[in-house]
Order: structure tokens, then C-alpha cells, then sequence
């Protein structure tokens, strides 16, 4: 009784099978198969590999949502030259609810020189390109967030040649914390103090013919500081025309939540537009000579994370293009052989059409000629 139950599991077993096998006697090879066959396996193993690729690399999926965090303070990294003496300069940042942060609560004013060494006029040159490209190719952003933390640091190397110059400039970098709401951090002539009004600069003693605003921008970023991100006003550099020149720099700044594979951070993104004048009270151009970035912060936050395919789904695709492939040379192969056999075919028949024989009466026969053994003596 056991051996008949599995002999009717075994026959039901192969009636499920869904690949039947044909015996070898049954199968005809052809040359035009095989081609087909190399073309197919070819095309597999290509395309497999550019799947595999595209399994191993991620993307970066951007989700939108309103920005609720109006208590928390904003963090501003600045990294700045001014092509003046220290003592001439003050740097601070007045918002909307009229609170003053002065420099002094995280700013450090540096005596430098404001020409570059060669390496660093060739990492300032380097950066100037990648902002370019990045302003023409906006999908380099995904690269440089994927390789955050990765990268080299962006910052201004330091001189590798001891200059005997005295410092002609003022390096002011630092951070300051300000409250999430439009504000104005601005560097202009003199020290800053406070005012029941607002705030003033002490800039009588300060003659107009020293007046330089010509500044380069090493680093200008909002929240936490992430080396590697390449910031847009990164490695920018101004030269004044006009002792009594003015340069705006009007920022948008948007909360964003950066989540990686490596990294897990909040930062803020920005863009910007620029614009400088001369200050000249005749001519109606009326201000104040300095360099003034006016920010205001998006309502909106933006959350960017690194995705991968995930196996199952890999495996799916892989599936697809070796069914797909197969099925597809296979009806290509059986519709090739049906058109050249329908050719052939027609080229056989011609080739074995009758021919007339002339009758006797005048008239022509169709047939062939019977033949008979007379006929062949």
C-alpha cells in the first residue's frame, strides 16, 4: 500500500509539472538558433550587470513639510576677509524683533593677509568651478550629500609660505546664534554699540580714503556645520571699485534634515542673489558702505534621505530581463524562420513550375511530359 501511495504522488507530482522535458531526439539545432541564443545570453549578461550597478547606487528622495520649530535658535558659521585692518571693521546681526547680536559673542577678528599664497589661490579656483557646475547641474547636489563626512574639509588651507607682509585685512570667522526670524548680519566700518533705536557704528574716526570693502568668502553657512557640503556663496570673492561701496546679499534659508547612510544631521540649505552699488548721496544712491547679507528663513522644511533598492525588488527586476529577453528572441527567432521558410518556399515552387510542350493540333500542354520507356531509347 505504500508503494502504490507513492507511485500516485509521484504520478501526480509529474502531471504538475510545468516544464515538461523533450527528449534530445526531438530537438533540432540550427545555426541561426545559436545566433539568437549568443545574442540572448550576451544581453542578459549585460544587462544584469548594469542592474547590479544600479542595485549597489542610492538616490535621494526629497520630502516637503512646514517648518513647526519657531523656538530654537539659528546658527550662523561665517568665514569671511575684508581687505581692512581689524580695528576699522565690526561685524554683527540685527533680526526683526530688533535683537542685536554682537560679533563679540562668538566672532574672532584675525589680522591677515588678503592675497593668497599659489595652493591657496588654486583650492579658491577649484571651488569657483564646482560652484559653477553646480549652478548648471543641480543633480551634484545629491553627490555631495551622499558623500558628506567623506570628502575633504572645504575650508581654506592654511599658508604654506611664511610671508614677511605686514596683515592688510581682517579675517572675522566664527558662529553666532540668532533667533529664527529674518535678520541682517552686516560688516561695516567701525565697532558696533547699542543703541534705544536700533544700534550705531563708531566710524567718525575712520577716514574715507581707508575705507576697503573688498572681501573674500571662505565659508558661509546656516545650522550645524557638516564638513564636506559645499556651500553657494563658498569661495566667492569681491573687489571694490569705490572706497564707498556697498554688497548686498539677499539669502533664503530652508530647514533641512539631512539622513544618510553615513550621516544623520540638520542643516539649513540657502540660495542667494547679489548685488553691489556705490554709495553716492548726489547721484540718489543712498546707504551705507559694508558688506550686508539680509537673510529670511522658509516657512517650509525639506528632508532629504538616502534610498536604496531593496533585494526583493532586485531580484524582481533581475527575473523580468532574463524571462523578457528569452521570450522576446524566442518569438523574434520563430518569426524570422516562418518569414525565411515562406521565401524559400516561393523560390521552391518557381522552381518547379511546368513548362508548355507544343501539341501537334497547334495547341500547348502544361503538363509535364509522361515518361515512358520508349522515351528514354
Amino acid at each position: 500500500m505504500r508503494r502504490l501511495n507513492r507511485k500516485k504522488t509521484l504520478n501526480l507530482m509529474k502531471e504538475l509539472d510545468a516544464f515538461p522535458k523533450v527528449p534530445e531526439s526531438y530537438v533540432e539545432t540550427s545555426a541561426s538558433g545559436g545566433t539568437v541564443s549568443l545574442i540572448a545570453f550576451t544581453t542578459i549578461a549585460f544587462l544584469t550587470i548594469m542592474e547590479f550597478m544600479v542595485y549597489r547606487d542610492t538616490w535621494m528622495k526629497y520630502e516637503y513639510e512646514v517648518d513647526k520649530d519657531f523656538t530654537s535658535k539659528l546658527r550662523i558659521n561665517i568665514d569671511i576677509t575684508v581687505a581692512m585692518r581689524c580695528q576699522y571693521v565690526g561685524a554683527d546681526v540685527l533680526d526683526l524683533a530688533e535683537t542685536m547680536v554682537a560679533s563679540a559673542d562668538g566672532l574672532t577678528y584675525e589680522p591677515v593677509v588678503f592675497d593668497l599664497s599659489p595652493q591657496q589661490k588654486e583650492w579658491q579656483r577649484m571651488l569657483q568651478l564646482i560652484q559653477s557646475r553646480l549652478q548648471e547641474e543641480h543633480s551634484l547636489q545629491d553627490v555631495i550629500f551622499k558623500s558628506a563626512f567623506k570628502s575633504a574639509s572645504t575650508a581654506l588651507p592654511p599658508r604654506e609660505d611664511n610671508s614677511l607682509q605686514s596683515p592688510d585685512a581682517c579675517r572675522i570667522h566664527g558662529h553666532l546664534y540668532v533667533n529664527k526670524v529674518a535678520g541682517n548680519f552686516h560688516i561695516t566700518v567701525g565697532k558696533a554699540i547699542p543703541h534705544p533705536r536700533g544700534h550705531a557704528h563708531l566710524a567718525a574716526l575712520v577716514s574715507h580714503e581707508s575705507y576697503n570693502f573688498s572681501h573674500r568668502i571662505d565659508h558661509l553657512s546656516f545650522g550645524e556645520l557638516i564638513p564636506g557640503i559645499i556651500n553657494p556663496l563658498d569661495g566667492t570673492e569681491k573687489i571694490a571699485s569705490d572706497h564707498n561701496e556697498m554688497f548686498q546679499y539677499f539669502i533664503t534659508v530652508v530647514p533641512t534634515k539631512l539622513h544618510t547612510y553615513k550621516i544623520s544631521a540638520e542643516t539649513h540649505q540657502f540660495s542667494v542673489t547679489e548685488r553691489e552699488r556705490v554709495i553716492n548721496h548726489a547721484a540718489g544712491s543712498h546707504g551705507v558702505s559694508g558688506i550686508f547679507m539680509k537673510y529670511d528663513i522658509s516657512s517650509l522644511m525639506v528632508t532629504v534621505t538616502e534610498e536604496h533598492m531593496p533585494f526583493w525588488q532586485f531580484l524582481v527586476r533581475l527575473c523580468g530581463i532574463i524571462g523578457g529577453i528569452f521570450s522576446t528572441t524566442g518569438i523574434l527567432h520563430g518569426f524570422g524562420r516562418f518569414v525565411a521558410e515562406v521565401i524559400f518556399c516561393r523560390f521552391r515552387l518557381g522552381s518547379y513550375r511546368s513548362r508548355s510542350v507544343p501539341l501537334p493540333d497547334g495547341h500547348t500542354s502544361n503538363h509535364l511530359p509522361l515518361i515512358t520507356d520508349n522515351s528514354t531509347h
